[in-house]
C-alpha cells in the first residue's frame, strides 16, 4: 500500500491548494454542517506516516452523504438533523475490564496523545466509498492511559441515544443505542482511530461529534460514532447490526472483495463525488491496508469470520 510519507507528500499536497484557502467559506456555507461545540473550532495536529496519498472527497461530500441512523435512514438527514444533538460537555464513561475505569472528559482524552491527521480511505458495506481526512488519536494511547486488565479480550462501544434529540431514536428505528465492538489486537492496532475532527476542524455532529471510532480496514459500519461508552470485556460483544442480521453482518466486518453481502456484491464499489453513473471500481481487500493489517488474521477463515 502506498502512503503519503513514502511519496514525501504532505496533507497541501493531496488536498488542491484552492480548497485549504476557501475551507473556511466552505464550511460557512453548509447550512447543514454543525460543529462539536465551542472552543473545538480549530485542531492542531500533525501529519501521519498511515494517510494514503489519495486525493480526499471535498467537506461537502463527506458531511453530507451520511449514515446515521439515529437522524434517520436518508443520505440527508444527518446533514439536516444533526444540529440537534447536544455534544457540548462530553465525556465517555470506560468501564470493565480496566485498571482506571471513570467518566472522561472530551478534554481529558484528547490530551491522552498528540492528534494526528489521518487521511483514510473509507468503504461503506453497500458498496460506496470515500477518502477523509481525519483528526484524532489512536485508540491505543486511551486504552493505554486507562489500563487494559490482562483478561480483556474485546472492545465493545456505545454510541449516544437521546430521543428528544435524534428523530431515529425517538422513532425506534433500531434498537438503542448503537453498539459495535472489536477484538482486542484489532482495538490496539496504530491504524485505529479516534476521529475528533475532519479538514482540520472539529468532527461536525452528522459524521459523529465530538469523537468517533475509525477502523479504515473495516466497513463503515464498524466505526461507531458519537461515542459515550467504552467497555473492555473477556467476551465478545453483539454489535448492533449482528444482531439484527448475523447472516448479512458478522462481527469482523473486514472490506473483502471476495465475500459478497447476501443481497450485492462487494467485488466492486462506486466512489462518492464521482457521479453517480461514473465507472465503478475494484475493491481491495482489507481495503489496502492489507499490509499492515492481514496478519491480524493469520490463520482465520476470512469467509467463516466475515
Amino acid at each position: 500500500m502506498k502512503q503519503g510519507w513514502e511519496a514525501g507528500l504532505g496533507r497541501a499536497d493531496v488536498t488542491p491548494r484552492t480548497a485549504w484557502l476557501n475551507r473556511r467559506q466552505i464550511m460557512a456555507g453548509l447550512g447543514g454542517l454543525a460543529l462539536a461545540g465551542p472552543g473545538q473550532a480549530r485542531m492542531v495536529a500533525s501529519p501521519s506516516p498511515y494517510s494514503t496519498d489519495a486525493a480526499p472527497n471535498s467537506l461537502e461530500d463527506i458531511t453530507n452523504y451520511n449514515n446515521f441512523y439515529e437522524f434517520g435512514f436518508n443520505k440527508t438527514d444527518p446533514a439536516a438533523l444533526a444540529h440537534r444533538l447536544t455534544t457540548d460537555p462530553w465525556s465517555v464513561e470506560i468501564d470493565g475490564l480496566v485498571e482506571r475505569p471513570g467518566s472522561y472528559g472530551l478534554a481529558d482524552i484528547l490530551g491522552f496523545a498528540p492528534l494526528e491527521e489521518r487521511i483514510y480511505r473509507f468503504r461503506c458495506v453497500e458498496a460506496w466509498s470515500m477518502v477523509i481526512p481525519w483528526t484524532g488519536l489512536p485508540l491505543a494511547a486511551l486504552l493505554d492511559r486507562v489500563g487494559v486488565a490482562p483478561a480483556a479480550q474485546y472492545v465493545a462501544f456505545a454510541s449516544v441515544a437521546r430521543p428528544d434529540e435524534m428523530p431515529g431514536v425517538a422513532a425506534k428505528l433500531l434498537d438503542w443505542p448503537y453498539r459495535e465492538g472489536l477484538r482486542l489486537d484489532e482495538a490496539m492496532h496504530p491504524l485505529t482511530l479516534l476521529a475528533t475532527g475532519l479538514y482540520g476542524e472539529a468532527l461536525p455532529k452528522q459524521n459523529g461529534a465530538p469523537i468517533r471510532l475509525v477502523v479504515p480496514w473495516k466497513y463503515g459500519f464498524k466505526s461507531a460514532k458519537s461515542i459515550v461508552r467504552i467497555t473492555l470485556t473477556d467476551t465478545q460483544p453483539m454489535s448492533t447490526w449482528q444482531a439484527m442480521q448475523p447472516k448479512e453482518y458478522g462481527f469482523y466486518a473486514n472490506v473483502n472483495p471476495e465475500v459478497d453481502h447476501p443481497r450485492w456484491s462487494q467485488a466492486s464499489e462506486r466512489r462518492i463525488g464521482e457521479g453517480f453513473f461514473a465507472e465503478r471500481v475494484d475493491t481491495v481487500k482489507f481495503n489496502g491496508y492489507g499490509d499492515l493489517v492481514a496478519g491480524l488474521y493469520a490463520g482465520q477463515d476470512l469467509a467463516a469470520d466475515y
